[in-house]
């Protein structure tokens, strides 16, 4: 019998058509594999019990990398092949393949790194088809090394025996090299051993900017409190906190406290934020009790690690709220003057790629490790471009069953940004082959990222309230479509009725929502002011609750009151922020979020009591818990138990809200978005309290709680609302 079958997936760049072609010679079949614009097609030919061996085989043993998405199989007309063979690549049609994130460097490649009779002993560029740089290299597809930044690298003729044997783990790898071919390093400091000598300058307290794999990162040795401190201080970064990388989990499981190694030791190896145990040196997470920590991930890593032999400190290079460098010249003219010297290579990046950051229980930043691998949802109508919200912005291009999130693209507060969002769009477009029909966008007429989808032509726009997104997004990471009763927390969003949200209860789905409660809206002196100085919230809500206003205060006070630049907002990011200033926590903020963050370290976890608040028609008064706070606060308490008492009230009162609704609206399942969300205490406290009232509790695990998961929300909301009305 003869059956064609069609594999789709990330099955391209990671070892199939080898698998492939291994399984079936194995079971003596013949025919061929090959990669084309859809994934990778196979033609089979042999006895049935051997073909149906061959189907089974195929899904329960496919290459680490390889992520099955659907298998189809035809019948076809017996040719009589007596072989199997490789087919060449076939590039013509429209293209829906899919492509692999990068990944860390495999314990096979580790192995011949370390192995002193091995020709690639300590090459900085060893990998295979089970590992190594994927997406920051492609530049199109399908996945052929003239379409990857190693198209300048001509194999030598012991790589391209390897390449071509169908027996090899580097079959038809398509960055494979070696020192004879491959690229190589390149040190401005001291001459000699590069990683050698960046070391030694490391351990010598000075800061080198490294290139990875998706751009440039600056390091400094973790443990020395002058270097940390120099490094800080040339990034403009006052506060926060920097990652570090250390040798091995045995090293990760000495500085900090977890029991679940998986996340740190992955093929994504992103930064993990783990509780700390011990310190290093005070300017790497000061006010911290979190460590964001990750392991090697690339084989110079491995190599630096090892020369070093202590964690160092490895942070985006650029300075603070500018996008990550990654190419040669730029890094050298914008990094110049915070390192003392370069490790590079001559192997460039097509598309610069953050560093992904998660917890133990969900994702904080989906960057280099998983994008531009997709998220499965329901069939689109239409293609769609969804452009995200302005802070921590990521779009989604959204086309058939296929969700696919871009990297981190950062802040869209300057021209670098704004270019690596459009240049970014561009690139998702053409690798997938993506030409949106729809283009969704927030509501904030400000929005870098609104003016941009306002401005293409030839589309219908759809504007998406930013937190009906959250909740949509929230719905998406869990594969769920029916009503919700969503509890969107951050720090700010455009509302239909033109004030700031950022408190919200709302009953949504993919397709519409209703706001049936909030925050009682307060004044924002100052406007985004307040964002930077939550002093400013502070004595909004002090005179909203008609208490004393301290005087360093009360000018604002009258700004609040006139109503001049002082926009209501019903933000709970903003109250957190209040309270903060309040216990004298953090008047001022360096980056975002700062103000709550610190407020959380602050927090006694194992306080239980909580700050009672009136709920009046859905609306919370946020002016009863700030009260309590003051009344605690006056009466001597310490701050470590007000600061738990608050989000022990914040929690009780969604609680609360969520148990009236379910008697109004007869829903039982609950999902929790928003920045504020991040706040760990918090949603365990939430998760505890809505369980123990026998609630189904969404969050978020694949995508992130905050603005990084918007773009996702509006691809979905538009597919569902494209459905609906088409």
């Amino acid at each position: 019998m003869r059956r064609d079958v069609r594999v789709e997936g990330v099955v391209q760049g990671v070892g199939f058509r080898p698998f492939v072609y291994s399984l079936a010679t194995g079971l003596g079949l013949a025919g061929r594999v090959g990669n084309d614009v859809n994934g990778v097609f196979v033609e089979l030919e042999g006895p049935p019990a051997q073909i149906d061996e061959f189907l089974t085989t195929l899904r329960t043993q496919a290459p680490p990398l390889a992520e099955i998405e659907r298998v189809t199989v035809t019948s076809a007309e017996v040719k009589g092949d007596t072989e199997f063979t490789i087919a060449a690549s076939e590039t013509g049609g429209p293209r829906r393949t899919l492509i692999s994130a990068d990944s860390a460097t495999c314990a096979d490649c580790l192995g011949e790194m370390w192995d002193p009779a091995d020709r690639r002993y300590r090459y900085p560029f060893i990998n295979c088809t089970n590992c190594g740089p994927r997406f920051t290299i492609i530049r199109d597809v399908p996945y052929d090394r003239p379409f990857t930044t190693m198209a300048g690298f001509e194999m030598c003729a012991e790589c391209a025996v390897e390449y071509h044997d169908p027996a090899d783990r580097r079959f038809h790898a398509q960055p494979t090299c070696c020192p004879a071919c491959g690229p190589s390093l390149t040190f401005t400091g001291p001459p000699g051993d590069p990683i050698q000598e960046c070391a030694n300058l490391l351990k010598a307290g000075k800061i080198v900017a490294i290139k990875g794999l998706g751009g440039y990162h600056l390091s400094t040795l973790a443990t020395d409190p002058d270097a940390t401190a120099r490094l800080r201080h040339r990034k403009h970064r006052e506060d926060k906190p920097f990652a570090v990388m250390v040798a091995d989990i045995e090293t990760a499981h000495e500085l900090c406290q977890f029991t679940d190694d998986s996340l740190l030791t992955s093929r994504a190896r992103p930064i993990v934020l783990l509780p700390k145990q011990i310190e290093l040196a005070p300017a790497v997470a000061p006010g911290n009790r979190h460590l964001g920590l990750m392991l090697p991930y690339t084989p110079l890593h491995h190599l630096l690690m090892d020369a070093v032999g202590a964690p160092i400190v490895l942070t985006s290079g650029n300075v603070s709220d500018e996008p990550i460098a990654y190419k040669d010249e730029d890094a050298f003219e914008r990094l110049k003057d915070i390192a003392d010297a370069f490790l590079t290579h001559d192997r460039a990046i097509h598309m610069r790629t953050d560093d992904s950051v998660v917890r133990p229980n969900g994702v904080v930043r989906r960057s280099r490790g998983y994008v531009p691998e997709p998220i499965s949802i329901s069939r689109a109508q239409r293609p769609i471009l969804a452009c995200g919200a302005e802070l921590k912005n990521t779009f989604c291009l959204l086309q058939d069953r296929h969700a696919f999130m871009s990297h981190h693209i950062g802040d869209l507060e300057n021209y670098e940004t704004l270019k690596s969002f459009t240049t970014g769009i561009e690139h998702f477009k053409r690798l997938f082959d993506i030409r949106p029909e729809v283009v969704a966008h927030d509501l904030h007429p400000e929005y870098l990222s609104t003016k941009y989808a306002l401005d293409l032509t030839d589309v219908d726009h759809l504007g998406i309230q930013h937190h009906h997104a959250h909740i949509a997004s929230c719905l998406a990471d869990n594969g769920f479509s029916d009503p919700v009763i969503g509890v969107a927390f951050d720090g700010l969003g455009y509302g239909t009725d033109g004030t700031i949200w950022g408190g919200e209860f709302l009953i949504a789905d993919l397709a519409r929502f209703e706001r049936v409660g909030h925050l009682a809206p307060i004044p924002m002196p100052g406007g985004t002011a307040a964002i930077k100085q939550p002093w400013r919230m502070a004595a909004a809500y002090l005179d909203a609750a008609q208490l004393t206003v301290p005087l360093k205060w009360e000018n604002i006070v009258k700004v609040a009151r006139s109503g001049v630049n002082s926009p209501l907002t019903s933000s709970a990011g903003r109250l957190f922020d209040a309270v903060s200033a309040l216990l004298g926590v953090r008047e001022t903020v360096n980056y975002e979020g700062q103000a709550a963050i610190e407020l959380e370290q602050l927090a006694d976890p194992g306080e239980k009591g909580r700050y009672q608040a009136e709920i009046a028609n859905g609306i919370v008064s946020g002016v009863d818990l700030v009260k309590a706070v003051s009344a605690d606060l006056a009466a001597g308490v310490g701050k470590d138990i007000i600061a738990a008492r608050f989000h022990n009230g914040v929690a009780g009162v969604v609680a609360r809200v969520c148990a009236q609704l379910r008697d109004e609206h007869d829903l039982n399942t609950v999902a929790l978005s928003g920045g504020v969300f991040q706040n760990l205490l918090l949603l365990n406290r939430v998760k505890e309290m809505l369980q123990g009232k026998s609630f189904h509790v969404l969050t978020h695990s694949r995508v992130p709680t905050n603005d990084g998961g918007i773009s996702l929300g509006q691809a979905v909301i538009a597919a569902r609302k494209d459905l609906v009305s088409g």
